[in-house]
């Protein structure tokens, strides 16, 4: 059988992740189709809630551009005003904690959703099993060095050195071990994954298919870091938490 479904005339969309290995429930999101969030083009809004579905954080996106239905797949730019704004209210967060917590009664486990908002509410566009990592105790050495944080994929940490990549043409130059960071957490990147340390890129989210490929691989990555290209130096050693979003470097 073949399984067909209407593109939705989405106000916002998103993906989310039903526990995490800090035992809290996570929301990404961003105006309009969601595909902006799993190419890794923009930084959603990342919203944290506790398992019992009590908003425990929000932090709004950059959004700069959209994609709607009937615009044949082009960009849109996103006005100024909405750019850093929150897709959804608190209310909002918390109903779409509901919904993950009863998909994972449908499923038995831990869940990663895709939704949508449409006029008529939320939809569920497909939820999947989700295999949530147990905390890794960084090394204590890391603590003093300089660091950004970011929207972390779920899993590992892992240190070593710093390949800065500002196009996929730079990518046979990172090495087995290396850390590869980068501005777009495109899916295109999958085939280094296998030989890299870590992930730091400065768009993307915590739902981006390029984070979910890593967490199924147990390789730490952080998205959404702002100027990760220009301040991590190229060549330093660095450290990838990929459950507390931090990156840090030997200057």
């Amino acid at each position: 059988a073949v399984l067909i479904q209407p593109l939705v005339d989405a106000l916002a969309s998103g993906g989310g992740l039903s526990e995490t290995a800090a035992g809290e429930m996570l929301i990404s999101a961003t105006w309009g189709l969601g595909s902006t969030i799993a190419q890794g083009e923009i930084v959603p809004d990342r919203i944290v809630l506790s398992r019992q579905g009590f908003i425990r954080k929000i932090e709004a996106g950059r959004k700069h551009h959209r994609e709607s239905c009937g615009r044949g797949g082009t960009p849109q730019p996103v006005p100024n005003e909405l750019i850093s704004a929150p897709c959804l209210d608190a209310a909002q967060a918390v109903t779409l904690g509901r919904i993950m917590r009863k998909a994972e009664g449908a499923i038995g486990g831990p869940v990663e959703i895709e939704w949508a908002l449409d006029a008529a509410g939320f939809k569920l566009l497909q939820a999947r099993p989700l295999a949530v990592e147990p905390i890794t105790v960084p090394d204590e050495i890391w603590r003093n060095h300089p660091g950004l944080s970011g929207h972390p994929a779920g899993v590992g940490w892992g240190a070593g050195r710093a390949v800065v990549v500002n196009c996929e043409c730079e990518l046979a130059r990172v090495a087995p071990g290396d850390v590869l960071v980068t501005r777009i957490a495109s899916p295109a990147l999958s085939h280094v994954l296998p030989r890299v340390a870590g992930v730091v890129a400065e768009l993307g989210g915590s739902t981006s298919h390029l984070a979910s490929l890593a967490r199924e691989r147990g390789i730490p990555m952080v998205l959404g870091v702002l100027e990760a290209t220009g301040r991590i130096p190229d060549g330093s050693q660095v450290a990838v938490d990929g459950v507390a979003g931090i990156v840090r470097w030997m200057a």
